[in-house]
């Protein structure tokens, strides 16, 4: 009678502490694309919700599309809600912007009038677009905190800082920020993204160091690669803007394939060649006849490392497990 006691308590525990698991979020990440591309179609540009594994609860990293690519999602069935609007309110907890381009932001300012209040993070010179350009009067509503009045107060400005790492609210992530160089001297950003011992790495707008005149890329690379080393970074979300064809003087602070796996061997090397148990996830290609087709080759063609390289889909739905 004891024994049979025993084992019942101990069916119990088991399940209320998988339970806990849940409910906190499990040791890994789930990545909804709600925009992937660089342009010129508005309903499908850069934005990526990201939450802990067993969660709903998301932050969104750029914002250039939101309502078409929730619809996308919801007709997955991602949410259990088919109302988009509903969706956004419900389940985007807060916005990091990595840079205040339009094909960044955009949905985040069409789309506030429906939203409920959140937090936007990102830097001050990001803010600082936003409260002067963006959210005022002129141009839209201020549905935020600062600037033109009347001020709705719907969203919150949160300032970054690089390398300070971002408690979020109402989910069991953080994130801390990295300086990236868009067309120096224009400041872009990189999120480091954290569940529990589990890193994901998403990189807005970047040139290459070498183009740039910059080392942003390098500093970023030795804080990926001390996480690689340890087995702890899951993926990495950066952009490949041109193909090849495009001269360096024409880039505007993006990335080819040539230049996306010159900087991959770089953190390959400070990784110890480690870089293969990452998945490698290519956004922002940008639209031109045969664009896609060819940056995907040109990029298979110099990946000689042998690297995990993925391409994003809208609304499909990336898990990644450990």
């Amino acid at each position: 009678m004891k024994a049979k006691r025993f084992l019942l308590i101990h069916i119990f525990l088991f399940f209320l502490l998988s339970s806990a698991q849940v409910a906190i979020g499990q040791n890994g990440f789930k990545i909804i694309p709600l925009g992937v591309k660089g342009g010129l179609d508005e309903s499908n540009l850069s934005a990526y919700l990201v939450a802990a594994l067993g969660t709903n609860d998301y932050i969104c990293l750029d914002a250039g599309t939101l309502n078409a690519g929730l619809q996308k999602a919801a007709q997955q069935n991602l949410f259990g809600e088919k109302d988009a609007t509903l969706i956004q309110k419900k389940y985007v907890k807060g916005y990091f912007i990595s840079h205040a381009h339009l094909d960044h932001v955009a949905g985040l300012i069409l789309n506030a009038p429906n939203d409920g209040p959140k937090n936007i993070y990102g830097f001050n010179s990001v803010i600082d677009v936003l409260k002067n350009n963006y959210f005022t009067w002129k141009s839209w509503a201020n549905f935020a905190s600062e600037g033109d009045k009347p001020i709705l107060n719907k969203y919150t400005y949160n300032y970054l800082l690089p390398g300070k790492e971002q408690i979020i609210p109402n989910t069991s992530l953080t994130v801390t920020p990295y300086p990236l160089s868009h067309v120096s001297p224009y400041e872009s950003s990189a999120f480091m993204v954290k569940n529990k011992d589990r890193y994901l790495l998403y990189l807005g707008d970047t040139g290459a160091d070498t183009v740039e005149q910059s080392n942003s890329l390098h500093a970023l690379w030795e804080v990926a690669a001390a996480k690689i080393k340890l087995n702890q970074l899951s993926a990495i979300f950066i952009e490949v803007s041109f193909d090849n064809a495009m001269p360096n003087k024409s880039l505007f602070g993006h990335l080819t394939p040539h230049l996306l796996m010159e900087e991959l061997n770089v953190l390959n090397k400070l990784s110890n060649d480690r870089l293969k148990q990452v998945k490698i996830f290519v956004t922002h290609i940008k639209p031109c006849e045969n664009c896609e087709a060819t940056i995907k080759s040109q990029i298979n063609k110099e990946n000689i490392l042998g690297l995990s390289i993925q391409y994003p889909e809208q609304g499909k739905l990336i898990e990644l497990t450990y």
